[in-house]
């Protein structure tokens, strides 16, 4: 459900990092990513300002991107923000060492003021674990990628179920066929 073509997301860009999979005994924290069973994820999501009926300004989430990873560390960070976000662009991140100098080094670096708590990409992640949780029941790891890349194609197009149906006929008949020997191996994370 991925575009070959898609355009990165630019502008204002919420970056965050979260934890998919069940709770584990004695951990907390990252530490939680050592099960089999939990999966580190990055998420990218564009903000978009807007002014309301009464004049207000406001802002709304925009586009979703979303990866797994092994790790948060800079280098990962880097390359996820380079893949997902256009240089230049404006990205907010929390406190979380990783986004360091190196891995911000193309876009504007800006802190979430501690009381947004980056209310757009964690509402997002909510939605994602809600979803994996209500819909699938848990998805195994080694299928996630696939999930997380039907959530955001879903997200992308919350406001057009049409032309998502549409967009989703253009993106198929542009792919080859996959055998299920294929579809049966694990996705591979950045």
């Amino acid at each position: 459900m991925v575009s070959d073509t898609r355009s990165r997301l630019a502008g204002r860009v919420e970056a965050d990092e979260v934890i998919v999979g069940g709770p584990v005994r004695g951990k907390r924290g990252r530490g939680v990513t050592k099960a089999a069973h939990s999966t580190l994820v990055f998420g990218a999501l564009e903000v978009i300002a807007y002014t309301d009926k009464h004049g207000e300004e406001m802002e709304k989430a925009g586009r979703l991107r979303l990866a797994l990873t092994r790790q948060a560390d800079a280098i990962s960070i880097r390359n996820f923000l380079h893949k997902s976000v256009e240089p230049g662009s404006e990205v907010y991140t929390d406190g979380w060492k990783g986004y360091s100098k190196t891995a911000m080094e193309d876009y504007e670096h800006g802190l979430h003021p501690s009381d947004t708590h980056a209310l757009h990409i964690h509402r997002a992640f909510g939605n994602l674990k809600t979803w994996l949780n209500g819909t699938h029941h848990g998805v195994d790891p080694k299928y996630l990628q696939s999930y997380l890349d039907e959530f955001a194609f879903r997200f992308n197009r919350r406001k057009t179920p049409l032309a998502g149906f549409q967009t989703l006929l253009g993106i198929a008949s542009n792919k080859d066929p996959v055998s299920l020997r294929v579809l049966s191996q694990p996705a591979s994370s950045g």
